[in-house]
């Protein structure tokens, strides 16, 4: 039976390649689409998300614009890691009017009785009212204000939340815009931290402790390359920049893709190993966005995470192979 999911994100290139891997699991049905301000700004987001469906064929799924700022702090955005225009500096074609039948969320009242303030954001409405409706999980792969703020508002969705699985924070792992801090959580700080101290079900974190060690590598890339297949021709277009990034950044041949690696452990758990712990996020200070994870049990607070700590890697990327290209992804892995 598929899986109802919502993914809330902020493409970004690696955001796109895991909106394309859930799009082609034949395990998970989105229902909906929310994007967050982060890797760019929301309206940004937006746009690219519907191009990363009018790839995929998939124009029926709706998608949903939600806060552009985080809670309490300005927005800064990863657009130095992402190219200007979120996918590499590509300047894909903006989707038309006619190649894209959903605008917004305007379902402002149901016949139900249930209301939406007409302050929220598109998607904070959209995620508040799905989940009120119907138990749904949550794969969320940018900053955390839009789950937040549904939170806050309508406090008891939490209890229809199945699983929630954060590409977000760092354990043992070094940051990747700070020392101690992952760029997700850094944002808006304060968001991740509200939600894993009012999450009824446990944040699975998926954080740099295992998305470093998901590398998209130039062997990878020149296999992609002799596909001759749309979705691959579009992969290797947005990651050209993102590979030359992580060059000058980290040292690295190839590209870190984070953000595939929440969606295909949500599919397959066992692809990764990890302990359950207490985990809360800093808002202050130099180590603003450092996830603390209690691993010692130190505060004696009942575990509201669980934190990735292992992947299987080429079990990881098979999969995402598999998914997007069938048999023929084996092809690009040799």
């Amino acid at each position: 039976m598929k899986k109802r999911v919502i993914i809330d994100c902020d493409p970004g290139i690696d955001d796109s390649l895991a909106l394309m891997y859930a799009l082609s699991a034949p395990e998970l049905e989105v229902v909906g689409i929310t994007v967050v301000c982060g890797n760019v700004p929301t309206d940004m987001g937006v746009e690219n998300a519907r191009r990363v469906c009018r790839l995929m064929g998939r124009q029926d799924i709706p998608i949903y614009a939600g806060a552009g700022a985080p809670l309490s702090r300005p927005l800064v955005t990863a657009q130095d890691t992402h190219g200007m225009d979120g996918l590499g500096e590509t300047h894909i074609p903006e989707v038309t009017e006619e190649e894209w039948p959903h605008t917004r969320f305007s379902e402002k009242t149901e016949a139900g009785g249930f209301h939406v303030h007409s302050d929220l954001p598109d998607a904070v409405a959209f995620i508040s009212k799905a989940l009120s409706e119907e138990k749904l999980s949550v794969i969320a792969i940018g900053p955390l204000t839009n789950i937040a703020m549904a939170l806050q508002y309508k406090p008891q969705i939490g209890e229809n939340v199945e699983r929630f699985v954060s590409m977000g924070g760092n354990f043992k792992s070094f940051g990747n815009c700070s020392p101690v801090a992952e760029f997700n959580y850094w944002v808006d700080p304060e968001a991740a931290r509200y939600v894993f101290e009012h999450m009824e079900c446990p944040v699975e974190m998926v954080g740099l402790d295992v998305t470093r060690r998901i590398v998209l590598t130039p062997e990878m890339i020149r296999g992609l390359e002799q596909l001759g297949d749309p979705k691959a021709d579009f992969i290797v277009k947005i990651t050209r920049f993102y590979v030359d990034f992580h060059k000058k950044q980290e040292g690295i041949d190839g590209c870190v893709i984070n953000d595939p690696l929440a969606v295909g452990y949500f599919i397959n758990s066992d692809l990764c190993k990890g302990i359950d712990v207490y985990t809360t996020v800093e808002t202050k200070g130099l180590s603003v966005g450092q996830t603390i994870v209690d691993e010692k049990g130190f505060w004696k607070k009942k575990a509201n995470s669980r934190v990735l700590t292992r992947v299987d890697s080429p079990r990881f990327m098979r999969q995402f192979m598999s998914a997007l290209f069938g048999s023929r992804g084996e092809a690009v892995l040799r």
